[in-house]
């Protein structure tokens, strides 16, 4: 067999039993049938069961018990952060409260040419750049990269953006912000990001892109996120309105920031007080 195949044939069995374990198709405490049996019902060598099962019990939804079996554990309780749509600045607010941010790189330098674009910079002309990764307790979620135009960028320094929110220093600069477009899409996650964020290279990511404008529509801030979709989820309360016969979908009223939207029930300890935090 040829060995390039076999680590794409493990990974096909380990989503097959994670979406299984997942969905409850296979409940907590049940025993897995051996290796070579699954093996023969999956139609792979006993050493891709074994690299699948091996990942499975990493991340602890699989218990093996030598001489016993293989059993299906209780899911970990991820701590999972929501940001809801219909208030999004209040509740990056919050999250800047709730979560803890580290900066990994901060400089001056020309932006690639769609960044520059949207930023409505001139040929040559620089931006701030600044990559950050948001943790829930020791568990990271995204990947921040933002660009700000170099003569905002420059009324903060690297120390104060790494202990204080990059929306509030935007707001001590005079920048009073008036509206930003944002779009989600979903990708793959390189090598570097998918280290930072403890995942295999090529799992799967949301992405969102942000354009922060001004009152007078200036940009101000460009924002590229990368999300753990189990770590992160946008959320948006709808209602039905309009006429009859014209009725549709639209956004409920922002509630307070501190409704229990913000977070999950779920989420993961509070960092300690003396730790960094700051908004995307």
């Amino acid at each position: 067999m040829d060995a390039a195949v076999e680590p794409f044939k493990a990974r096909r069995i380990y989503l097959l039993l994670r979406d299984r374990i997942s969905s409850g198709a296979l409940a907590v405490g049940e025993r897995l049938p051996g290796e070579p049996d699954l093996a023969a019902a999956h139609g792979v060598s006993r050493v891709t069961i074994r690299r699948a099962l091996d990942q499975l019990a990493a991340e602890k939804m699989l218990e093996r018990r030598p001489g016993v079996g293989t059993f299906v554990r209780a899911p970990a309780s991820l701590g999972t952060t929501v940001l809801d749509f219909s208030d999004v600045f209040s509740h990056l607010k919050e999250m800047g409260r709730s979560t803890e941010v580290r900066l990994l790189s901060f400089g001056y330098a020309v932006p690639a040419a769609p960044v520059a674009t949207a930023l409505g910079l001139r040929p040559g002309e620089k931006a701030q750049r600044a990559v950050r990764l948001r943790m829930i307790g020791d568990a990271p979620f995204s990947h921040l990269t933002t660009h700000v135009p170099e003569q905002v960028g420059q009324t903060y320094s690297e120390a104060e953006l790494a202990s204080q929110p990059l929306l509030a220093l935007l707001e001590r600069s005079g920048v009073v912000v008036g509206r930003a477009q944002q779009s989600i899409s979903a990708t793959l996650a390189g090598p570097e990001v998918a280290g930072l964020l403890q995942l295999e290279i090529g799992a799967p990511l949301l992405s969102l892109t942000r354009l922060v404008e001004d009152e007078a529509g200036r940009a101000v801030e460009h924002l590229h996120a990368l999300y753990r979709p189990d770590r992160f989820t946008f959320q948006i309360q709808l209602q039905r309105t309009g006429a009859q016969g014209e009725r549709r979908w639209s956004p409920l009223p922002p509630q307070a920031p501190a409704d229990a939207a913000t977070t999950s029930k779920n989420a993961g300890p509070t960092p300690p007080s003396r730790d960094k935090r700051n908004s995307p």
